[in-house]
């Protein structure tokens, strides 16, 4: 846990080492950013290819999202004040992340009917253990990481570009925060172990599945998106820009690295995750019989 009294900016911290949303309140202001930095008047609209509209669409969709997250985060951890003053706050600035690229396609001179994003709303079911679903957040995290910084080395159209390269700043401190809680749940429930391990291997462990997020698993088939432009499309979007695979390479070192922080188990590769997976079963049958 992070020992300095004073923040980024200087802010004292509380002293309460249980309140560990305290010090990313603090550290986040330093680094946050709001609506009025971003250079609209920069908006270059000869620059916006046909694809940069199905891009901004699909990560609409996929950012409308945080209201059915945060929800659904609440009430899973309504027993936990730290970590839902922390989903307050990532909840924030993913809701800035939507509104930041709705007002990008509405600069582009396109729209989402607002029934199309109202359909996003109802909130997720509580996961299988509480440690599967902020590993699932990870996961999340990071992989809209990579594809917001992949995207915006390639966009041409500067607003945009300056939207991403601010997004995936934001996704990158709130995948450092769910390890961080993870391994809090872990410690706290060693029994959830097996199932950090089978939330990676599910969302992560077929090469079918590449530039796919989680959402599209849990939302793509809503009957209000037939037709339209989800997350699949803006991932879609990611894998055609990250032509020789180096940033979802990138993405999933950065996964191997977080699991193996927050498991203990060295991981390289999804046959360590398999063979994780069989000793952590293993184990907690030998512990039953």
């Amino acid at each position: 846990m992070n020992n300095r009294t004073t923040s980024r900016a200087g802010v004292p911290l509380l002293a309460d080492e249980e309140m560990h949303s305290a010090r990313i309140f603090a550290d986040y202001q330093h680094a946050t950013w709001e609506l009025h930095h971003i250079p609209w008047d920069s908006f270059q609209a000869d620059l916006v290819k046909p694809e940069h509209i199905i891009f901004a669409k699909g990560a609409i969709i996929g950012e409308s999202n945080v209201v059915a997250a945060t929800h659904g985060l609440l009430n899973e951890f309504g027993m936990d004040y730290d970590f839902s003053q922390f989903t307050c706050i990532w909840g924030y600035q993913e809701i800035q992340h939507h509104l930041a690229f709705q007002t990008w396609l509405q600069l582009a001179g396109h729209s989402i009917e607002h029934r199309t994003i109202a359909s996003m709303r109802e909130a997720y079911p509580p996961g299988v253990t509480r440690a599967a679903t902020l590993a699932t957040n990870v996961i999340c995290e990071v992989l809209a990481t990579h594809a917001y910084k992949c995207v915006a080395r390639s966009m041409e159209e500067p607003v945009l570009a300056e939207i991403l390269r601010k997004a995936s700043g934001d996704e990158a401190r709130h995948a450092r925060e769910f390890v961080h809680y993870t391994a809090q749940q872990l410690a706290d429930r060693p029994e959830e172990l097996v199932s950090v391990f089978e939330t990676l291997y599910i969302y992560m462990g077929t090469t079918r599945d590449l530039y796919r997020h989680p959402v599209s698993r849990f939302k793509g088939d809503l009957p209000e998106l037939a037709g339209h432009e989800t997350i699949d499309e803006m991932f879609a979007y990611f894998a055609e820009v990250d032509e020789d695979g180096t940033e979802w390479a990138k993405c999933c070192e950065q996964l191997f690295k977080y699991f193996s922080t927050i498991t203990g188990y060295p991981l390289t590769k999804m046959a360590d995750v398999r063979r994780a997976i069989v000793d952590e079963s293993l184990k907690a049958e030998a512990a039953v019989g």
